[in-house]
């Protein structure tokens, strides 16, 4: 058995003495994990980074064996930003958010499509940040807990939505929302634009982001299979409340 993709390395775990257990979501073929030998080498190290695009290649004796991994570098996206502290924890973060909350062995094209833009925008300075909420958002989506932000869950209305309700995962109004306005999640503009912004967003505007696609991702998707939101995203939330 055997394959060969473009991908997205997630997470690398010691294996063994010289080895390592890497999983990356290939854009044909999804996450999928395999082993790769001399893991520590110096060829390997700068490689197999999580964040980094390989040309990989998977190769097993059955199907349902983990395998091994052949990974040739395409882009070194983790050294353009390694002296950035909040850019390197956005990266982990959404790389540990995908490993956490994607079947292995299951293809998602458009996500890694979506991935590999915000992997782009991270080096492009571009208003990445929101690009990140955009992408946690994208993950409930594609895993089928997407939002349905269209209209007012109450009224129809498709005016001045500003909050969701956590319960339906639908927009409210603000009108139709306001008796009931604590029990709501706040809906920030910028969701609703989806257009790149002309200026850069406050850190309270992005928190707003995290805290909805945060809720979402961790009762709908994460809690069913008893898993809790990574610590890594706990991190980066906190650098933008210092």
């Amino acid at each position: 058995m055997q394959w060969n993709d473009t991908a997205i390395i997630l997470s690398v775990r010691k294996h063994g003495e010289n080895s390592a257990v890497v999983r990356a979501l290939a854009s044909q073929h999804g996450v999928y994990a395999g082993v790769i030998r001399g893991a520590n080498s110096k060829s390997n190290r700068g490689i197999i980074q999580p964040g980094n695009i390989v040309n990989l290649t998977w190769q097993a004796r059955l199907s349902e064996h983990i395998g091994s991994f052949k990974a040739e570098l395409s882009k070194a996206n983790t050294a353009h930003i390694m002296n950035d502290e909040m850019k390197l924890a956005a990266l982990s973060s959404a790389c540990a958010m995908i490993e956490l909350s994607l079947p292995e062995r299951h293809p998602y094209p458009r996500l890694y499509q979506l991935f590999y833009r915000f992997l782009n925008d991270l080096l492009d300075d571009s208003d990445w940040l929101r690009d990140y909420v955009l992408l946690e958002l994208d993950l409930l989506a594609e895993t089928g807990f997407g939002l349905d932000l269209a209209q007012c869950a109450a009224t129809g209305t498709d005016v001045e939505l500003i909050y969701v309700s956590p319960k339906s995962a639908r927009a409210v109004s603000k009108q139709a929302g306001e008796p009931y306005k604590e029990k709501l999640l706040p809906l920030p503009k910028f969701i609703l634009e989806n257009a790149v912004s002309e200026t850069h967003l406050q850190y309270k505007e992005i928190l707003a982001g995290l805290r909805l696609s945060g809720y979402f991702l961790e009762h709908s998707l994460l809690a069913p299979h008893n898993r809790k939101l990574p610590a890594v995203r706990e991190r980066l939330i906190g650098m933008m409340k210092e």
